[in-house]
């Protein structure tokens, strides 16, 4: 039987709620058209300072400012000029609820440094706009495949690696959950516990390809 994790914390009328999440990739909850975004795995620390060594400066720029923030890219990309403050408020495009976001003084002023007149991540379009996400999501690809990760790899990784973090800092799922406006802990618990759930895909991959290549050598 596959072991799970009991993650604790409170409920959003102060109940206590007891999170069992199975480890089983294979169980996990998948959400009709979003396919993509749940399968995105976690990456390590010093993976995805590969990844962003490797990206071009301006979306090395927006995948800190994912980060840092555990915003979702459409947002991130929606941010205009006139937004970029060290804190305020910004309205999801997934959900429309309102959320805070912070942006330490270096990686403000960073972002400020190549901001356009109207958004704070400029598109390369002559008719103007925002940074596309078809970009940015290329981009991490290809840099992700120059260092060869095993993990399928892309900006949402970095709201993963940001929950993560949060439940090695606090261990608690519903502050984590209220941090990303997550109307369900079961889902927080998805992305709080995305470290263990990749290395359970990945080890399950390492064995499929040992046997794989066992059964090819005892073909020849």
């Amino acid at each position: 039987m596959t072991r799970g994790k009991a993650l604790v914390g409170a409920g959003p009328h102060g109940q206590p709620v007891r999170t069992e999440l199975q480890l089983s990739w294979r169980k996990l909850p998948r959400k009709g058209g979003d396919k993509a975004k749940m399968t995105t795995e976690y990456l390590l620390n010093e993976q995805m300072e590969h990844v962003l060594a490797a990206l071009t400066p301006q979306n090395a720029l927006i995948m800190r400012t994912l980060l840092h923030t555990g915003m979702r890219l459409s947002d991130v990309l929606a941010l205009k000029t006139a937004d970029l403050r060290p804190s305020g408020w910004y309205t999801e495009g997934k959900t429309g609820k309102r959320r805070r976001f912070g942006l330490p003084a270096e990686l403000l002023e960073a972002i400020r440094a190549q901001a356009g007149p109207e958004w704070a991540f400029p598109g390369v379009s002559p008719r103007g706009g925002h940074k596309t996400r078809q970009a940015v999501w290329k981009d991490v690809k290809r840099a992700s495949r120059a260092f060869r990760l095993p993990q399928n790899v892309g900006p949402h990784s970095a709201r993963k690696i940001y929950a993560v973090d949060l439940m090695q800092k606090y261990g608690d799922i519903e502050r984590v959950r209220r941090a990303l406006n997550h109307e369900s802990s079961t889902v927080t618990a998805i992305y709080a516990m995305a470290d263990m759930l990749t290395e359970r895909r990945l080890a399950v991959r390492r064995r499929r390809s040992k046997s794989s290549g066992a059964r090819s050598r005892g073909q020849q």
